[in-house]
């Protein structure tokens, strides 16, 4: 099945909705000329699996046309396409169940053109499998563009993932649509430091509990984003520079506010917890600078203890580990009940941007 781009009164305006459309030029996603970026399961190279967030394909292209086909496990992925970096008005793709044809781009001026594919949404919402592009005919990919030669890697939750960044201030935070993690804090600060970026993230997760049966630690070094599996994901593939951990938000509403987790950890027990995962980190990226960030929701709230909890397990790495390449960044709770909007992740972005530029003179 084919579909295209075309007035929809049933979605919102710039999603793809049913049509036709012709594209000769078929680009296997086997292709050399295809950039991929982040953990992405290449079991079938004819078959690439995409399932964390801010995954990426990019690419540059002759001709006027494009169209890529997804084959989706749920139809519930979002991805932003952007064509020639015109990143201010991306084409919002929502993935229909199975496998479709999107026409991305028409109507180009003849000549070079790039383009990026950009997962907005999670683990959660499933895997989305790459099938490949088809272009004009007679047009064909060219060489990619460079790698950055700096990377930096997230470990978060929601906050990291962009959950209901693009919501109205009033409005509901779990919306899908609603979720991008293109504006996210962590893609913001990637682009600004020219840094390649792999978020692994996930919604409601913590380190002790979460709002599921597993935790960052049980999740980490999965090659899949979906769940708790077995699938493992090979660090040699790809180091970071810097690693960001921004978690313990889920810690604090489960434990702190409804104590779900029994027995309750206490103060000693929390300190414990977030540093065995963040010295996990340590041992995968001995080189790395690792920065522990929380916030900006209300575990970073005006006497909040969960900033102190971070605060202590560095300091401790730092004396007892002889750690240097660690440090903490706290994102203030503005009194905002939700989850973070698009405004506030520019504002978290650039003290964190600021930070990094310090540590490692970029």
């Amino acid at each position: 099945m084919k579909t295209t781009l075309n007035t929809c009164a049933a979605l919102l305006a710039g999603l793809l909705c049913a049509g036709s459309a012709f594209a000769a030029t078929q680009i296997a996603p086997s292709d050399k000329h295809l950039q991929y970026t982040g953990r992405v399961d290449f079991a079938d190279p004819q078959a690439p699996v995409i399932s964390w967030p801010a995954t990426q394909i990019a690419g540059n292209f002759t001709g006027t046309s494009l169209s890529v086909t997804l084959d989706d496990e749920r139809g519930l992925n979002y991805f932003n396409v952007i064509i020639d970096g015109q990143d201010a008005s991306p084409l919002i793709l929502q993935a229909a169940k199975g496998s479709q044809t999107y026409e991305v781009a028409q109507g180009l001026a003849p000549g070079k053109h790039s383009f990026l594919i950009f997962k907005r949404t999670e683990g959660e919402e499933g895997t989305t499998t790459f099938r490949g592009l088809a272009l004009d005919d007679g047009a064909s990919l060219l060489p990619p563009p460079p790698r950055p030669k700096r990377h930096i890697e997230f470990f978060g939750d929601s906050i990291s993932s962009g959950m209901g960044n693009e919501a109205p201030f009033n409005g509901d935070d779990a919306v899908k649509r609603d979720k991008n993690s293109y504006l996210s804090y962590a893609a913001i600060t990637a682009r600004k430091l020219n840094a390649e970026l792999h978020m692994t993230t996930q919604s409601g997760i913590g380190v002790m509990i979460s709002w599921f049966p597993f935790t960052m630690p049980d999740f980490y070094d999965q090659l899949s984003a979906v769940g708790d599996n077995d699938t493992h994901w090979d660090f040699k593939r790809w180091t970071p520079d810097v690693v960001v951990v921004n978690l313990m938000q889920n810690d604090s509403w489960l434990i702190g506010r409804d104590h779900k987790l029994q027995p309750e950890p206490d103060d000693e027990g929390r300190i414990a917890a977030y540093r065995k995962f963040v010295t996990r980190v340590r041992a995968l990226y001995p080189n790395a600078y690792i920065v522990c960030a929380l916030g900006s929701m209300d575990a970073t709230r005006p006497g909040s203890p969960w900033p102190g909890y971070v605060t202590t397990a560095v300091e401790r790495m730092r004396k007892e580990d002889g750690d240097k390449r660690i440090d903490t960044v706290f994102f203030p709770f503005t009194g905002y009940t939700h989850h973070p909007r698009v405004f506030h992740h520019q504002q978290n972005a650039q003290k964190l941007t600021a930070f990094i530029k310090q540590k490692m003179g970029w």
